[in-house]
């Protein structure tokens, strides 16, 4: 009879045990606890851009036809923009279809610093002409390839620079030499001027 009622002692423990267990949980599962959140927004982060622009896109001078040594006659301007938001540094560099007739001809690039460029640019006989306002940036002949600057990345003697929303005028003039040789004679060349640019920021 006294086993009995030990056995029946100790379950009546273990289930005390138990249900005083569970109300522990069930009591703090329902304590309130107050929190608070803050949140730190507005890190914005954006990058800048890289554009430069040419006005116009083609065609720097009038088509030039039956050109006869010692003319002069093509010559044109056009305006450089940096439309980007980062100050960049240019170099123009030019390209031809005809090596033959492009070698026979000079080429004479000017920053415009006057109201207008200061042509002629050059003599009959090919020789430059003194400018007024305008300051030479290339005189040589017209199949040179590396005509303002360098575009190997970097910075490199020649380059021109914009800061952004900046504007320059550059003149561009070609003429055929009066000592033009008899071979140039039926030829006709395309030039094209390409303009490379990159930014300055970070990179020396």
């Amino acid at each position: 009879m006294r086993h009995k009622l030990g056995l029946r002692t100790k379950w009546i423990l273990i289930g005390l045990m138990t249900i005083g267990g569970l109300a522990a949980v069930l009591g703090t599962a329902s304590q309130a606890v107050w929190t608070d959140t803050d949140a730190v927004d507005g890190n914005d982060f954006a990058t800048g851009s890289v554009s430069l622009t040419t006005s116009p896109t083609s065609a720097i001078w009038t088509a030039v036809s039956d050109a006869a040594p010692g003319d002069v006659s093509g010559t044109g301007s056009l305006t450089v923009t940096n439309a980007g938001s980062m100050q960049v540094r240019y170099a123009v560099s030019g390209g031809n279809t005809d090596a033959t007739l492009s070698a026979g001809m000079n080429l004479r690039i000017g920053l415009k610093g006057g109201a207008g460029c200061d042509f002629p640019y050059h003599n009959a006989d090919g020789t430059t002409t003194t400018l007024t306002d305008d300051t030479e940036l290339f005189a040589g002949t017209l199949d040179t390839t590396a005509l303002i600057g360098s575009n190997v990345q970097g910075a490199d003697s020649g380059d021109r620079t914009l800061a952004a929303s900046g504007t320059e005028d550059l003149c561009f003039a070609v003429v055929l030499p009066d000592t033009a040789a008899n071979s140039l004679q039926s030829l006709s060349n395309t030039a094209t001027f390409t303009f490379d640019s990159e930014q300055t920021a970070n990179n020396p």
